[in-house]
């Protein structure tokens, strides 16, 4: 009898083991995973532009991972999003494209700034990654150069759209330019600057500039403030610094225009400077709520229910891993072979489900810029800010 209980206790506790297990595994075998990456800045002033990257990309991720994954030629796969915070530094950027190599990654997203784009360059072209810098220096997207695709509008696109809406419609006629000290910040504003010109605009200052560790910004903006220029622009302005400027102009007076060609987060804004920021005009995600498709909606509920917020320059950074899955269903030989990526983006189109309209399409563009298609297409929107959010004030398009 005692055997017999002991029998039944033994198949009894297998049971359960076997029930346990069971219950561990999924109802069918797991999908294969790709693994896209991401390299560039989470953390520090600029923070908001990586961490927009990252969320958009597991935010979409998720969404077509609980779909059963994406199907590239005969394969399902599952997308696992592999990320590097960078830190703004350029050789953190070359461990986290290294990063990328060793696990054997071809398509990464970032850096974000252009230190850090220019100093991943000869990692990605030595192991076969192609790269979707947050970043403008031309040079990385003309040839001979070839594995970095522009991922959002660039300073010297949406510069003088900006400039030449607010000439003609504002009466801006003169111009100041206010950036950090750092390479990035300064050559936008010599791209800012030299737009301004070209559309006839007085430049009253283009030589003023702070350290990005500034907090306090009176004595920067003082002589600035003093020129009274009607529109000045803060080139290439980090996130968190946006509004510890503004709020130093208007608390010394001044009453004109404030913008920027970098994108902006309105709670920074909002928690910042209040409604001193009413009116500050930056570039803004592609896409408003006029031009949105059902989509987009769905993505920026699932965004905001999974982060507990969101932020509008995802609007832009969702189109970047969209564009690397569909480029890739277009031609699967380029999963492992980034040549075939690269001949496939000439003649690449898709359908966009981020807007409404049934004919717009994804395509990469670039040519007038950079004489080849090495950038990715997505609408130019311009956002003022007022009272906590972004309002449109206009929709562009880039060749």
């Amino acid at each position: 009898m005692a055997n017999r209980r002991s029998a039944l206790t033994f198949l009894g506790a297998a049971s359960a083991i076997a029930l346990t297990a069971a219950l561990a595994l999924p109802a069918f075998a797991a999908n294969p995973v790709l693994k896209i990456g991401f390299v560039g800045v989470t953390s520090g002033p600029a923070a908001a532009w990586g961490t927009s990257n990252v969320r958009s990309m597991e935010t979409l991720a998720d969404m077509w991972n609980a779909a059963g994954g994406v199907t590239i030629g005969d394969v399902t796969y599952d997308l696992d999003i592999v990320t590097f915070d960078d830190q703004k530094d350029p050789k953190l950027a070359i461990q986290g494209m290294e990063k990328m190599a060793q696990e054997g990654i071809h398509y990464v997203v970032g850096p974000n700034v252009d230190d850090g784009a220019a100093a991943v360059r000869p990692v990605a072209e030595k192991n076969n990654i192609i790269y979707f810098p947050y970043a403008f220096p031309k040079e990385l997207y003309t040839a001979p150069a070839s594995n970095a695709v522009l991922g959002m509008i660039a300073n010297y696109q949406s510069g003088p759209a900006i400039y030449k809406y607010l000439q003609d419609n504002k009466g801006v006629k003169t111009v100041a330019f206010l950036a950090a000290n750092e390479s990035d910040p300064l050559s936008q504003r010599d791209g800012g600057v030299a737009a301004a010109k070209a559309l006839g605009l007085e430049v009253v200052a283009d030589q003023d500039t702070y350290a990005n560790d500034t907090t306090d910004f009176s004595p920067v903006v003082t002589p600035i403030v003093g020129l009274k220029p009607d529109l000045l622009v803060l080139s290439g302005v980090a996130p968190a610094n946006a509004p510890l400027i503004i709020r130093a102009a208007r608390e010394l007076g001044y009453t004109g225009l404030i913008s920027t060609e970098t994108a902006q987060d309105a709670a920074v804004l909002k928690e910042g400077a209040g409604d001193l920021a009413n009116g500050f005009i930056s570039v803004g995600g592609a896409s408003t709520p006029e031009i949105r498709s059902d989509e987009m909606v769905k993505f920026i509920e699932t965004y905001t229910a999974k982060f507990g917020e969101y932020n509008d320059e995802s609007n832009t950074k969702v189109y970047a891993l969209q564009y690397i899955i569909d480029t890739l269903k277009a031609n699967p030989a380029a999963l492992e072979n980034v040549d075939e990526f690269k001949k496939t983006i000439d003649g690449f189109s898709a359908p966009n489900p981020y807007l409404k309209d049934p004919e717009a399409k994804l395509s990469y563009v670039g040519s007038t810029s950079f004489g080849q298609k090495r950038q990715l297409a997505v609408p130019m929107v311009v956002n003022e800010y007022q009272n906590g959010e972004f309002v449109t004030l206009f929709v562009g398009q880039v060749d």
